[in-house]
């Protein structure tokens, strides 16, 4: 079965529509971007109440209706209703793959692909050890060559600092940014590193503070938030990652590299990133970060290309 169209459905939050835009990438299309939010009462009940109903739908939402695309791929809760709605409405020739765990039966979708950490399972479930993202070498190897000259004053090796910050169940508490940061000023003191370093939204802005006083005069870049993020530049031009462990598509991607991926443990967890961290660290892809910078080799997980194929074979089959 050919794929001419495509539409990637979440709500908007950008670790959701980038998981789906880096798997419509690695198959090769062009998606349709479509961000939907449900009114109450239909937002509390979905997944569970799949009917899909104009009226369901909040103001500003993208319109969902024909000519229904070959292809989509979708990601949280609020979409679910959609994408069964263009799987249904085109008699199931629209073929929809979900991403991370549906809660309802993975058997409504054509496909679902998720961490292997969740619980979902199924003759049609595919699983990652991490999620699906947009880092490729290509990308990686044009966004350095752009950012290149301009980072060329920091001493090797240059360390890329990935932090993320609170969430439903992590805290970055302000003692932890202060270790944090004098463990990132020793590895200037006594590597002679320099620093690529982007917070997040989540980091806040106290944290920052921190992290800014206590690595003022020394050879660190900090991200600002304003301009051009470097984010896949910081990823090309690192010898070595450090990340906070609050974000399974942030360290996916940072593992995508296949550079040593030290991890900043945070105060909180929960079952499901336990088992991710644990699994990562199991495959050799992770140590925690103490302090010290280490040097180990791994091969990279290849979850995207691998869920994409895995996607053209049934695909394949479907149309035999």
């Amino acid at each position: 079965m050919p794929v001419d169209t495509c539409w990637v459905i979440t709500d908007g939050k950008p670790g959701m529509e980038n998981q789906c835009l880096g798997l419509a990438e690695a198959l090769g299309v062009e998606p349709v971007v479509k961000r939907v939010a449900l009114r109450s009462p239909w937002r509390q009940l979905s997944p569970y109440f799949r009917s899909f109903l104009r009226q369901a739908m909040a103001p500003g939402s993208d319109l969902i209706r024909p000519p229904w695309p070959d292809l989509v791929i979708s990601s949280g809760r609020q979409s679910i209703p959609p994408a069964l709605a263009a799987k249904r409405s085109s008699r199931n020739r629209t073929f929809v793959v979900q991403i991370q765990d549906p809660v309802i039966g993975p058997e409504h979708f054509d496909m679902v692909v998720v961490p292997q950490h969740d619980r979902a399972r199924g003759e049609n479930v595919f699983r990652a050890f991490g999620s699906m993202h947009q880092v490729t070498p290509a990308r990686l190897a044009e966004a350095a060559a752009r950012h290149r000259d301009r980072l060329s004053h920091l001493p090797e090796p240059r360390i890329a600092v990935l932090i993320g910050g609170d969430n439903s169940v992590y805290r970055l508490t302000p003692a932890l940014m202060r270790d944090l940061a004098a463990k990132l000023a020793g590895l200037v003191e006594h590597n002679g590193a320099g620093l690529m370093i982007t917070p997040s939204r989540r980091t806040g802005a106290a944290n920052e503070e921190i992290l800014r006083e206590t690595l003022a005069g020394l050879p660190a870049e900090i991200w600002d938030g304003t301009g051009e993020n470097p984010y896949f530049a910081y990823l090309g031009l690192a010898d070595a990652i450090i990340a906070t462990c609050d974000s399974v598509n942030m360290v996916s991607e940072a593992a995508s590299t296949g550079k040593p991926l030290h991890i900043v443990h945070l105060e909180g967890g929960s079952t499901k990133f336990t088992a991710f961290h644990d699994s990562m660290t199991a495959a050799g892809i992770t140590r925690p970060f103490t302090g010290a910078l280490e040097s180990w080799t791994y091969q990279p997980p290849d979850d995207t290309a691998r869920a994409a194929a895995e996607i053209r074979r049934r695909l394949a089959a479907r149309s035999a």
